[in-house]
């Protein structure tokens, strides 16, 4: 694997991982609190079956740069999109994959760089801006919503404290405990403890009211997606009732799944399943 730092602008750099040398390209982006780790699974089996895999550090998450705003989800998008095509000068439409808060991104992405995109797979969270985003934001299992977007205080009650707090934050939503192990904790935690990190994780949440207005303004100019979606939802997941429905307001040709024995983190805690059915998608 490569490991590169692309210059976006002057406060933006975003660090990405790259590996195998296929004409066809996945992006991957991960969700929050996590970083391009959250693919270690995924990316080794893309690139035998000879696909050139990207898996991109968000702006703010990882070792990118943590600017002190741009976290809506069609920036965030943009960001991807200079990172591909100025940086590593990719021409060709792109399979761009993302769960969680990187589903918000990849749909962003899909939405505004329509001819760039040739499939969308999207990952157990929802979509700002659908009926079945306002129908899970109150549920329990979401609390976080609420609570990132409360200004200052969620960074000073988790200041010195953010790996009891990523633990907590894992384990409410998981089904296979032994997905996340101690090592995995410890890239995390790490990435989430430096200086302005946590304030970067939560402000993608406080951007989400932003993220609705864009979404149905790109509906109304745009349309509905025609590229192929794939909607991954875990098993018992808040989310995972509602994928095919929730993409169906946004896009016309959807093919939805559940993943056995997973919650919300899918692509750790049953990778075998994920990929096989990713890969019937995509091949």
């Amino acid at each position: 694997m490569i490991h590169g730092m692309a210059i976006i602008n002057n406060t933006l750099r975003l660090h990405y991982v790259e590996s195998g040398e296929g004409e066809k390209v996945i992006v991957l982006l991960h969700g929050f609190p996590q970083t391009w780790w959250e693919w270690r699974f995924v990316m080794p089996i893309l690139v035998d079956q000879g696909f050139r895999v990207i898996a991109v550090d968000y702006r703010g998450a990882g070792d990118s740069w943590k600017p002190a705003d741009g976290y809506d989800k069609r920036t965030m998008a943009s960001d991807i999109h200079h990172l591909l095509t100025n940086h590593l000068n990719i021409q060709v439409p792109v399979v761009i994959i993302g769960h969680d808060i990187g589903l918000m991104i990849a749909y962003a992405y899909a939405q505004e760089y329509r001819t760039s995109v040739s499939q969308l797979v999207v990952i157990d969270a929802p979509l700002p801006g659908t009926k079945i985003f306002d129908k899970i934001r109150t549920d329990h299992r979401v609390w976080h919503f609420a609570f990132h977007n409360v200004r200052d205080l969620p960074e000073m009650l988790m200041a010195g404290r953010e790996r009891q707090y990523l633990q907590h934050f894992f384990n409410y939503r998981i089904y296979n405990s032994a997905a996340i192990t101690e090592n995995d904790m410890d890239i995390f935690s790490q990435a989430y403890s430096k200086a302005g990190a946590m304030k970067a994780g939560l402000e993608v949440y406080r951007a989400f009211d932003q993220d609705i207005l864009d979404n149905k303004e790109s509906i109304a100019k745009n349309g509905k997606l025609s590229i192929p979606v794939l909607a991954v939802g875990g098993e018992i997941s808040t989310s995972g009732p509602f994928m095919k429905e929730m993409m169906e307001e946004v896009a016309n040709d959807v093919k939805s799944i559940r993943i056995p024995k997973t919650a919300h983190w899918v692509v750790e805690e049953n990778p075998e399943i994920f990929i096989k059915e990713l890969l019937q998608f995509l091949i």
